[in-house]
């Protein structure tokens, strides 16, 4: 809970809180924070005791314990100057929930939070106040911490121990600040200064030691711990993404689970500057002080106005230099500050941030109580937090772009004014925006910022003026084409540039219209470019999109979240003009439904050839996925009929297509399976090829007695009738002759065997037209070949068998037949089957192994029978008849081979039968004897090969196999063990080398790969390679890292590495590579000043400082820099004379350090103040001519730096005169820059006094000049032509005249008619114009001719036109209502009244469409607030039951012909009054079955119901009554066995609150059927005729809770009588204990409240009382008693129901 009030935050940040004020707010947030987490640590406070030592000569003093504790942010003292401390507040009262903790303790610190009360106070020790204080002084110290454990107990007291034996901790370094997990806005805590009016420190010396108590609460919290190891506390990190959000929580004050990145430092104070409130000037006095290996800087409090001298702190990391005399210049030299991470400038005179370099990793930055009119900086990547509050910023103009800033505090600052500031700040910012003004943001704001425009913050930043959301769109496109009208042509100017709303995937356009100053250009040829370009998420880092120069882009899925922008360039005439630009918004998800932009089916519509479909899809986002292509076809004016087969994007036509037009309907269709909308195209008329026929050959044996066909493929239309001819080869002439024709068979005969046959084909299309004959030759015709029976295989069917085959031929004697196997999936297979598949080749043995792939197939086989003489017959295949069956997985073998010694590598292998392997499971061992189970290498698990490790040594390795096929069927384990103990490896070294920079000043490292058993205590020695070859050893280098000496320089560096193992076994020493030679550092400017002083005609010199080797020939610059921040170059020499242009300006000198070898360092900027001017002189001025109404220039000329708010005063006198002294006769008429003679000065000379002034308002001597000609009189003019509103109904026509004085000008009235003319208003000739009914509708143009009064004539001037014309408003008085505010009552709208009779007129004259909206109060009889009632828009309404006890509200609004709406009207009822009770479309809820469950459902009207009653009746067919059902008067009720055959009735009666009763309505059931599971036993126990059940039988009266005595009965039921039987037992007999028929008054009943009991009446004395198991087996005896009742004694259902 954040209780930290905004002031004492302000006050703490601003150091304007008083030393009570504060000590009472921060009591108060402690007092809050240990109550709100359940403890206060005491012990703490204890501490702080020990620490401040309370006088005693030998503790600790006061600063040397303000330097150890965290910061709290308050000053020491009254009479000191407060500092700002930005993250104090809840971020450090909370801080101990989220300080970082080292890697060995825990990861959070508490604070230190307790009530002083609470304490019992030594004599030696200090007030916990004071210990607050003191504690403030350090932000980066957190003193206690949670323990190692977080399940050590937590010790708490209220009184506190004398202090005893003490024990000492050294606190030696800061410890970074804690993770702020509270408020951003406040930022990481700020360093606060220690007191600078207490007595300095007794002490010397770096380390610092205080005396804690051996028993005190610190030891049972963990402090002694926690400060052991705060130095090494963990990095966090900050940067975590923002998810897209509008808050749906309302504004609050919480802590925010965002952090700024932790700032961590070594232990030592060599990375540590304190130096905050000593009074310096310059950083010169510190130089010594100022080394790069500082992290952390406090120099607050001070009176420092340059960083000269900072560009070797290249590691600070924080950063303080609030309450300085900096002004905003100066700053350049941070640039070197790359790890720089938080920044305070804060209490400065600070006016710019343009100085101020780009900082990588700046994250938080406080400029607040400065003089910033603007943001204007660099960018800055990584800044979270800036503040900038009590300022003067009034605009977001030049706002740098800041990628990640989360937190914007701009509190006190004139730009609050604005309104909606805080979308601006939204918009200008980005998403990544998360506080304002310490506030997270509010939903409205944020709905707000996205109803801009996409290019708004551009404009922002450009200075364009935040308006209302209406106006943005207009307005920021006259921002924009303001700015572009300089870019463009004369006379041309932008109408529209915009983009479409992007969308993944979808075609984005863009539109860009640009029109001369009287319309559109259509006589010039205007091309227009385009290029696209692709930002971030914001409208910001634009980069060009490869290939993007067409007017449409399609967005990717990368595109997704990131702005679009797209710049227009304009060429008329082979010129190109600037390019102007539109910004989109974010690039949405595409709706993933595609959609066809264009269809379009592309080549040659002729038989044979292929067309295809191209369409041009956009996918919105879905995955391309394969469209849904169809072919239709189309003959004549007959419906289109779908081509079988054709559903891809080709199509070849055919035959059948031919005269028929073709359409492709095409529908897109992504992965995801979303459908798009279907498109249609159509072809041309199919047209015929020219009849031809290819690919003829001849089908069939060719042997002697078999038939063979011919066959082609024919195109070209309808065949018709074609020739077909066999011919026969001639052996003498060898040319062939006929044979056949007619036909494509041909039976072959003994006359062809030894002969070719040659079949030719002529085609002839239908139309009779004749194509080319192509023909085919055969081979020579075959005698008959071998030929098999009886095939089968012998053998079992088995994985690993021998199987044979055996055959019998016919056809000559056996010889060389040939057989291949096969394996197929089916029984059935033949030669032809794809789906066989070889598993060996063709080979004469008839033997043949079977191989673990022909599992689960049938085993075949191709026999191909041979002859003596060579002949080969047709292939046969046999087929097995059952499936080859497979072993059981197992081990044929299992061995492991390797050497048992660390370091080496033993491999597993096996042998494996049983079906397809699996993945068979692979464990090794590790054993201490043979007889130890072992444990298993979880590194080596399912691993053939095992690398030896150390872990190994000494113990026995064991491997083991569990098969398993690929089915899951695992085999029997087998595991096999190495007979030796694994021996451990020498100590080696795998790879050794040296990792770093050799440049001096760097730090070297050793990396090695160690192997051999542990290792030990090895041994480094860094070694210096000479440059005569040697190495010499480097005196104590003996760690793994080294340090890089400047003696080091042009020398190589190695290191030498022996490892020795943890036995002290020592292996060979090993020498890594040399790397270097080592280099000096970089050549470095390390101090720069300016010498001279910056006045008007002075001369400048510098003095440079350099380090780096060698100095060269380094470059001096000298630039000139303007108030807005932009350098001019001025001179590269080594002095520079100060001339008036610099006046006003700083000047900056820029030197480029340069080593003698040529290589160039960074270079160092320096500014200078301000170049001061000359006393102001004026050298001359002049005044011309003078006309009335030309205005009047003076010509003056001025020396003296730069001229300020000089002093001219106009005179009119009677002559002209010459001096320096004004007649007595001049009148004052001016005091402005430029004069305007009126008509009074017509006739008269004016003259002029004019009075230099510097800028600084020092007064120079005034010059008086006088005008030798008197002022002419003007032409007649008149300008400000105006029309005025007076009155409802009345213009008024004004214009101020010019030249001499006014005769009688000419007045006149226009309307401007649609088409541009103007009419003139006949006698309308005043000044004064009432308003006719011609007139609506139109605008009124009033026309001022200028006449003198010596009657010369001007030039008539128009007015702008008008407002259009409307007649008044009517102004409506009440709306009418009628109907009662009744529960289900309709109320209406019967008109309204309006004030008078004539706005009643104008509106029935003008009216055009009336509006209504029906709204409820918020509270009952409320008449303040109301809600809207959704989708009630018309005039009339019916009341509902919610309604009753609200009023009700109907609005009115009115719209007349000219689209203008009338004040609403309202009229309100009284509050709702209830109905009379009432329930409607009362119903029954039920499956229709016996054994279901019925509800009865209605919907009541007519207030709030009551207890309504409800009561369930039986209907009975044939009886007219209703059937009570006892006890059933719920709006539930489960049906029974009784209800069978009947219709169930309820009957509701509904009843209000107040007791008021309605109407009754029923609902009933159709007839309740037998439930299905039981209507199909009864029946079958009914066909039976007699059937046995088993029930229980109370012999004794049941007990209250008990079930009395129940014995076992048989219920014997057949189609004429039933008994109740008791069986025998070993000493009694069956037992009948009653009978009884189905004749009257026999019935049976259930009991209502038990659903396993029956009763069966045969009299009324007669009876027995049952109970079964279950429901089901109730219902069912029920039912069969019945039916045996109602089937063979003709009883009706009524009889056997109780009355």
């Amino acid at each position: 809970m954040d209780r930290y009030p905004s002031r004492m935050q302000e006050g703490i940040e601003c150091g304007t809180l008083s030393e009570e004020e504060r000590s009472r707010e921060l009591n108060m947030a402690r007092a809050d924070k240990a109550s709100a987490a359940g403890e206060r640590l005491v012990d703490a406070v204890v501490m702080s005791k020990v620490i401040m030592g309370g006088g005693k000569k030998d503790a600790p003093s006061t600063r040397s314990v303000a330097r150890s504790a965290p910061s709290m942010g308050r000053p020491s003292g009254p009479g000191t100057r407060r500092s700002p401390s930005p993250a104090i507040g809840t971020s450090n009262l909370r801080a101990g929930d989220n300080a970082p903790r080292s890697t060995s303790a825990t990861r959070s610190s508490k604070l230190l939070t307790s009530r002083s009360s609470s304490l019992t106070r030594a004599p030696n020790t200090v007030s916990e106040n004071a210990f607050c204080r003191n504690l403030n002084s350090n932000p980066h110290c957190n003193l206690i911490s949670k323990s190692k454990s977080d399940s050590q107990p937590k010790k708490h007291s209220k009184a506190l121990p004398s202090l005893a034996a003490t024990a000492e901790v050294n606190i030696r370094s800061p410890i970074r600040p804690a993770r702020q997990l509270a408020k951003l806005s406040d930022g990481p805590t700020s360093p606060s200064p220690k007191d600078t009016h207490q007595k300095k420190p007794a002490f010397e010396g770096p380390m610092k030691t205080v005396n804690v108590h051996k028993d005190s609460g610190l030891r049972s919290s963990g402090g002694l711990e926690a400060i052991s190891c705060v130095s090494a506390s963990r990095r966090h990190s900050l940067s975590a993404p923002l998810a897209q959000r509008i808050p749906s929580t309302p504004r609050r004050r919480t802590s925010d689970p965002r952090s700024l990145q932790q700032v961590d430092s070594k232990a030592g104070e060599d990375v540590r500057l304190d130096l905050r409130g000593q009074n310096l000037w310059r950083l010169d006095q510190i130089a010594a002080s100022l080394t790069s290996k500082l992290e952390f800087v406090y120099l607050r409090d001070n009176k420092l106005s340059s960083l000269d001298g900072f560009e070797s702190l290249r590691r600070v990391k924080v950063l303080d230099l609030s309450f300085n005399e900096f002004r905003g210049s100066g700053f350049e030299a941070m640039a070197n500050c790359k790890a720089l991470q938080q920044l305070y400038l804060a209490g400065n005179q600070i006016t710019t941030l343009s100085t101020l370099p780009q900082l990588p990793n700046l994250e938080f930055l406080s400029v607040a109580q400065n003089k910033l009119k603007s943001l204007i900086m660099s960018s800055q990547p990584k800044l979270q937090v800036l503040a900038a509050s009590s300022n003067k910023i009034a605009t977001f103009k030049g706002f740098p772009h800041l990628p990640v800033l989360e937190h914007l505090r701009l509190e006190e600052n004139p730009i609050l004014d604005i309104p909606h500031v805080e979308a601006a700040s939204i918009l200008v910012v980005g998403e990544t925006l998360q506080r304002f003004n310490n506030q997270d943001l509010s939903v409205e704001e944020l709905k707000l910022a996205l109803a801009y425009p996409a290019h708004t913050a551009l404009c922002l930043r450009e200075g364009w003026d935040f308006c209302s959301v209406d106006e943005a769109s207009e307005s920021t496109l006259q921002f924009l084409v303001a700015q572009w009208r300089d870019r463009l042509p004369p006379g041309l100017r932008v109408k529209r540039a915009v983009i479409d709303s992007p969308s993944e995937e979808d075609c984005c356009s863009c539109c860009f219209i640009l029109e001369k100053e009287t319309g559109i250009l259509e006589d010039f040829n205007v091309i227009l470019t385009y290029q696209w370009f692709l930002g971030d998420k914001t409208a910001t880092n634009f980069l060009p999109i490869e290939g993007a120069i067409t007017k449409t882009y399609w967005p990717k899925r990368q595109d997704i979240g990131r702005c679009l922008k797209v710049e227009c360039k304009p060429v008329i005439q082979g010129t190109e003009f600037p390019s102007i630009f539109a910004i989109s918004g974010p690039v949405t998800a595409g709706t993933g439904c595609p959609k066809v932009l264009s269809l379009r089916v592309d080549g040659e519509l002729i038989e044979g050839s292929s067309i295809r479909a191209c369409a041009e899809v956009a996918w919105c986002g879905g995955t391309p996925g394969k469209a849904i292509v169809s072919w239709l076809r189309r003959h004549g004016g007959s419906s289109p009929v779908a081509i079988m087969g054709a559903e891809d994007h080709q199509y070849q036509l055919t035959v059948d297509d031919v005269g028929a037009n073709l359409l492709l309907m095409y529908t897109p269709v992504t992965e995801e399976g979303v459908k798009g909308e279907s498109q249609f195209a159509t072809t041309a008329l199919i047209q015929a090829a020219a009849p031809r026929v290819r690919d003829v050959h001849v089908i069939g044996p060719l042997v002697e007695g078999a038939t063979i066909k011919a066959a082609g493929r024919y195109f070209g239309g309808r065949e018709g009738k074609s020739v077909f001819e066999w011919l026969r080869e001639d052996v003498q002439s060898g040319k062939f002759k006929l044979a056949s024709r007619g036909t494509v068979e041909y039976c072959l005969s003994k006359d062809d065997v030894g002969l070719r046959l040659m079949f030719t084909y002529t085609p002839i299309n239908i139309e009779g037209i004749q194509g080319d004959s192509v023909s085919a030759i055969t081979s020579k015709v075959l005698v008959a070949p071998p030929k098999v029976t009886q095939l089968k295989i012998l053998g079992d069917i088995r994985e690993g068998n021998i199987v044979s085959i055996n055959a019998s031929i016919v056809g000559g004697t056996e010889d060389a037949s040939r057989v291949q196997w096969f394996k197929t999936l089916s029984a059935d297979s033949s030669l032809e089957d794809v789906s066989l598949e070889a598993i060996s080749s063709s080979k004469i043995a008839k033997d043949f192994r079977i191989p673990v792939g022909a599992v689960g197939y049938h085993l075949a086989a191709k026999y191909i029978p041979g002859c003596q003489d060579g002949e080969y017959g047709e292939a046969v295949l046999v087929v097995s008849e059952h499936v080859v069956q497979m072993l059981p997985p197992s081990l044929t073998f299992l061995s492991v081979n390797g050497e048992a010694k660390e370091g080496e590598t033993l491999t597993a292998s096996y042998g494996y039968v049983g079906g397809h392997e699996g993945r068979s499971e692979y464990n090794w061992y590790l054993h201490e004897d043979e007889s130890d189970p072992g444990i298993s290498v979880t590194s080596a698990c399912g691993l053939l090969q095992y690398k030896v490790t150390a872990d190994a040594v000494d113990k026995l390795i064991s491997f083991r196999c569990t098969p398993v096929r690929e089915d899951g069927t695992a085999g029997e384990s087998r595991s096999t063990m190495m007979q030796d103990y694994v021996q451990p490896g020498l100590p080696t070294l795998a790879s050794l080398e040296i990792t770093g920079d050799p440049i001096e000043g760097a730090t070297l490292h050793v990396d090695k790969k160690y192997l051999g058993g542990s290792e030990g205590s090895s041994k480094i020695q860094w070694l210096l390679k000479m440059e005569n070859g040697l190495n010499s050893k480097i005196p104590n280098a003996i760690f793994s890292s080294y340090n890089v000496r400047k003696d080091d320089i042009n020398c190589s560096i190695c290191v030498s590495y022996e490892p020795i193992r943890a036995d002290g076994v020592k292996g060979a020493a090993v020498v890594s590579e040399a790397i270097g030679p080592v280099v000096p550092g970089p050549p470095t400017c390390e101090s720069l000043k300016i010498i001279g002083q910056p006045i008007e005609g002075g001369c400048l010199g510098h003095d440079a400082v350099y380090i780096g080797g060698d100095m060269g020939v380094c470059r001096t610059e000298w630039y000139r820099r303007s108030s807005s921040g932009k350098d001019d170059w001025l001179s590269n020499s080594d002095t520079l004379d100060v001339t008036s242009k610099d006046v006003g300006c700083c000047i900056l000198l820029s030197f480029t350090p340069v080593r003698k070898d040529g290589l160039i360092g960074a270079p160092l900027q320096i500014l200078s103040d301000a170049v001061k001017n000359a006393d102001p002189v004026g050298l001359s001025i002049s005044i011309s001519d003078c006309c009335e109404g030309v205005e009047i220039f003076p010509r003056k000329s001025y020396y003296g730096g730069t001229e300020g708010p000089s002093e001219i005063k106009w005179f009119r006198v009677q002559h002209s005169f010459s001096g320096s002294t004004l007649p007595d006769d001049a009148v004052l008429v001016a005091n402005s820059l430029t004069y305007t003679p009126t008509p009074k000065d017509v006739g008269m000379h004016i003259a002029l006094s004019w009075t230099p002034v510097r800028s600084d308002g020092k007064v120079g001597k005034p010059l008086i000049t006088c005008s030798s000609g008197s002022v002419a009189p003007a032409l007649p003019s008149v300008r400000n032509v105006t029309i005025k509103l007076i009155g409802t109904q009345k213009l008024l026509g004004q214009g101020d005249y010019l030249g001499g004085s006014e005769g009688n000008s000419k007045l006149s009235w226009f309307r401007d008619s649609e088409d541009g003319t103007l009419s003139l208003i006949e006698g309308a000739e005043s000044e004064t114009y009432i308003i006719a009914e011609e007139d609506y509708t139109q605008t009124l143009i009033f026309g001022y001719t200028p006449v003198r009064e010596d009657g010369a004539v001007g030039e008539r001037v128009l007015s702008e036109r008008s407002p259009v014309i409307l007649p008044d408003v009517p102004r409506p008085l009440k709306l009418l209502l009628s109907g009662k505010a009744i529960e289900s009552e309709l109320l209406s709208s019967t008109g309204v009244m309006f004030e008078n009779e004539a706005d009643e007129v104008t509106w029935n004259k003008y009216k055009k469409d009336v509006k209504y909206q029906w709204l409820r109060s918020i509270s009952p009889a409320g008449s303040k607030s109301f809600e809207i009632l959704p989708l009630q828009r018309t005039n009339s309404y019916k009341v509902r039951s919610e309604d009753v006890d609200y009023v009700l509200r109907c609005e009115c609004i009115m719209t007349d012909v000219f689209g203008r709406n009338m004040e609403p009207v309202a009229a309100m009822t009284s509050p709702v009054l209830p109905g009379t009770p009432k329930m409607d479309k009362v119903e029954i809820e039920g499956r229709g079955y016996h054994t279901n469950l019925y509800a009865v459902r209605g919907i009541y009207s007519g207030g709030k119901e009551g207890k309504s009653m409800i009561q369930w009746f039986r209907a009975v067919a044939g009886r007219p009554d209703l059937i009570p059902i006892i006890g059933e008067i719920g709006r539930m009720y489960e049906a029974n066995v009784d209800d069978i055959g009947c219709r169930l009735v309820a009957v509701y009666t509904p009843v209000r609150e107040d007791g008021v009763g309605g109407v009754p309505v029923s609902a009933s059931t159709e007839p309740i059927a037998v439930e299905p599971e039981v209507a199909r036993e009864v029946k079958q126990k009914l066909e039976l005729g007699a059937v046995k059940f088993e029930a229980l039988r109370d012999r004794e009266l049941p007990t209250m809770k008990g079930l009395g005595s129940l014995e076992r009965r048989i219920l014997d039921v057949n189609k004429k009588r039933f008994k109740v039987v008791k069986p025998g037992s070993k000493t009694s007999f069956p037992n009948t204990e009653i009978r009884g028929t189905y004749s009257p008054p026999f019935h049976v009943d259930i009991i209502q409240n038990d659903q396993h009991r029956l009763k069966i009446v045969v009299e009324s004395e007669n009876e027995v009382d049952l109970m079964v198991q279950t429901r089901h087996i109730r219902d069912v005896i029920v039912l069969v008693l019945r039916g045996f009742a109602l089937r063979f004694n003709a009883l009706s259902l009524p009889t056997l129901l109780k009355p």
